[in-house]
């Protein structure tokens, strides 16, 4: 069955090897992700989720910072690994970061006491999507990503440097560049293992 969705986001793979040779420009890259974290679905329309778009200098500030965290905690054999990693992260066009307000969630719970303990994970799924979202746009646009996640112990330096709001939690960190090498191939598990359809 042809259908076109999921063809576009058969594209959306993790690129390890970026670069900075797109062909958008920063205007049109900061279109594509705030629409496509705008029209991601959200608990309640809470639109919790948040994104701070980092280019040039300012997305190498970034690895640098969790570079010269992860030094104080890795150890010096196994460091060099470490930073060369990082340094491919910042080898690309710009960084996403993505958060969720929490002022947002709190004032959720209160409005809706009934499913205050649920707000939490509902915003995790908003973050997720909004993600998968932003990965699968820029994919479609031929330019590679991989998700990341070293917060909570980038969070501080990170605020301070890029003048986060205090309620911003920050979730998930998204490198993106030019395909300068190609994923491998995916290997997919047994759909019976993995489905079950009734009907």
């Amino acid at each position: 069955m042809a259908n076109p969705f999921l063809d576009s986001i058969a594209k959306r793979r993790s690129i390890y090897h970026i670069g900075k040779n797109v062909n958008l420009s920063q205007d049109q890259l900061s279109e594509l992700i705030q629409t496509a974290v705008e029209q991601s679905p959200s608990s309640f329309n809470s639109q919790s989720s948040r994104a701070v778009i980092l280019f040039g200098q300012a997305s190498v500030d970034f690895w640098e910072i969790v570079r010269e965290t992860l030094r104080k905690i890795v150890p010096e054999a196994a460091f060099e690994a470490t930073s060369n990693k990082i340094s491919s992260f910042a080898a690309g066009f710009g960084t996403v970061l993505f958060y969720e307000d929490q002022d947002i969630i709190k004032n959720l719970q209160e409005q809706f006491a009934l499913y205050a303990e649920n707000f939490p994970v509902w915003s995790e799924h908003s973050t997720g999507i909004a993600q998968f979202a932003v990965w699968s746009a820029l994919a479609n646009e031929n330019i590679g990503a991989t998700l990341q996640h070293y917060n909570p112990i980038i969070d501080d330096e990170v605020a301070a440097r890029f003048g986060i709001p205090a309620s911003w939690k920050l979730r998930a960190q998204m490198p993106f560049g030019s395909i300068e090498s190609p994923a491998g191939d995916k290997n997919y598990m047994q759909r019976d293992e993995r489905f079950k359809i009734f009907g």
